[in-house]
């Protein structure tokens, strides 16, 4: 999918430019981490590209399970889909997403595509890329799991850069 595309569709979503401008950072920084034969380029690029399309509707939590039916109902590929709805910090369990009121299914990142797009967000903050250090410092008020969980992810995907 082409970038034109994913901006199109992000703007058929209601993304502000703000919005987009982080998508295209945060796409910048997750192909820094894409170099492997492994991990798939086009992917990346359009799974970063389009992980906040839910912001076009709501700016909470919500904006991954939004972001995910606009991918649907777009009929966009699953693993995109997968992407949007997994980005969020290092991913929910299913029983953190029941607490925080969202569909109680299991959104941790499990592809390396996965992976990357949701660690790249991390260390995105607008349009600035951020360290790992900040990262955990703005994580504080998370619980513990959930920190350790961004600690891991960050580990994980620096071995790639």
């Amino acid at each position: 999918m082409r970038e034109s595309d994913c901006i199109s569709l992000l703007r058929r979503a209601g993304c502000t430019e703000e919005v987009i401008a982080h998508c295209r950072a945060v796409r910048d920084l997750a192909l820094t981490y894409a170099s492997d034969p492994l991990v798939d380029r086009d992917l990346i690029e359009a799974g970063a590209l389009l992980h906040d399309i839910g912001r076009g509707v709501t700016h909470d939590l919500h904006h991954a399970e939004a972001g995910g039916a606009i991918c649907r109902s777009f009929g966009l590929d699953g693993a995109i889909v997968a992407i949007v709805e997994r980005h969020i910090g290092a991913g929910l369990t299913a029983d953190e997403c029941s607490l925080l009121g969202l569909v109680p299914r299991d959104c941790v990142p499990r592809t390396l595509e996965e992976k990357i797009v949701a660690h790249a967000d991390n260390l995105v903050k607008g349009t600035r890329i951020i360290t790992m250090e900040e990262r955990l410092g703005d994580a504080i008020a998370l619980p513990v799991q959930q920190r350790k969980r961004i600690c891991r992810l960050g580990l994980e995907i620096e071995l790639f850069r």
